[in-house]
């Protein structure tokens, strides 16, 4: 599966110019479709953020983004119940005339003759949706940020160790997919293998996931490909993941020296975020899959409060006697 995947070119940089398709924000949200007449087949969506036209209602234009999906709730609504018909139409046919990707009305709301020419017109859809403006809204920026993230593909294996998203990097044949597969007979969930496509949906949280034609598979050398699904049952498999360790698994040095502490925080930078990791060096007998367990567990005692190492060096400090038994053990 690694050679043929890096040979087919799967692996990529950071993108940009995702989009959305209408029909799929339209299937995704239950949305309905009240221009007919208007072809929404290649007609996409390339900006997380939603506006409500409340000053462009009003005839202020300054600083308006037309690529940007426009949502009408109640009180856009009712505004134009109160307008004077003439200026009402200006406003609305200046709002269609910058080719707006769409208008979504909320709670269902009904639509203004001049809408449906203005629609027909200027070729811009206008949905439905029985949802609240601000549940609506807070919902489709949270799932558009997702689509439309920067993101890359790397080589790893991504699980879910005690509900720390924890991707395992390292060079090809290191032993990556079977410390997967002990963490999945541990009762770890399995999210992707070799192939990780990881999204920045913010300052702080990359989502990881797979690519659906390889979904729930892993390849075993000397076995081939399992399906981790079907032998283990869906409690082992989890879509998507965000990731907040990186275990990076890399053979022995012996000219290299290795923190054995861990007061030193490493990091890991994806796509502009930093993410907390750890090189564990692999030698015969060690247990990989218990490292990473621990590993996952000191993580998350750090982010609860509680830091081992800071523990230990405030113990020999204040019992200074024992400073001599530490250097000796190490």
């Amino acid at each position: 599966m690694n050679a043929g995947l890096a040979a087919s070119g799967a692996f990529n940089t950071p993108g940009t110019g995702y989009t959305v398709p209408l029909p799929l924000l339209m299937k995704e949200f239950n949305l309905d479709l009240l221009t007919p007449a208007v072809n929404i087949e290649k007609k996409e969506l390339t900006r997380a953020n939603i506006n409500r036209p409340a000053l462009q209602l009003a005839g202020f234009f300054d600083y308006f983004d037309p690529s940007r999906l426009q949502v009408i709730g109640m009180v856009e609504h009712t505004y134009l119940t109160k307008l004077e018909e003439s200026f009402r139409n200006e406003n609305l046919r200046r709002i269609f005339q910058h080719r707006i990707p769409a208008i979504i009305m909320c709670r269902k709301l009904g639509l203004f003759p001049e809408m449906l020419d203005y629609a027909e017109r200027y070729d811009v859809p206008i949905f439905s949706t029985p949802y609240t403006t601000t549940d609506f809204i807070s919902e489709i920026i949270r799932w558009m940020k997702v689509q439309l993230a920067p993101r890359i593909t790397m080589h790893g294996c991504l699980l879910d160790i005690y509900g720390v998203g924890t991707l395992i990097i390292g060079e090809s044949g290191v032993g990556k997919s079977e410390t997967a597969l002990e963490l999945i007979k541990r009762g770890h969930r399995f999210i992707a293998d070799d192939a990780v496509e990881v999204r920045r949906v913010s300052q702080e949280t990359l989502i990881g996931s797979c690519p659906e034609n390889i979904r729930y598979f892993l390849e075993l050398r000397g076995i081939g490909i399992i399906d981790i699904m079907q032998m283990f049952g869906v409690q082992s498999i989890k879509p998507t993941q965000s990731i907040e360790l990186i275990i990076n698994l890399e053979l022995w040095d012996p000219n290299r020296t290795y923190d054995r502490i861990g007061q030193t925080e490493e990091h890991t930078e994806i796509l502009g975020n930093k993410v907390s990791s750890h090189s564990i060096p692999i030698r015969p007998g060690r247990s990989l899959s218990i490292l990473c367990e621990s590993a996952a567990i000191n993580h998350r005692q750090k982010k609860l409060g509680y830091n081992a190492a800071d523990a230990l060096t405030e113990r020999v400090f204040k019992n200074p006697g024992g400073v001599m038994k530490i250097h000796d053990v190490y």
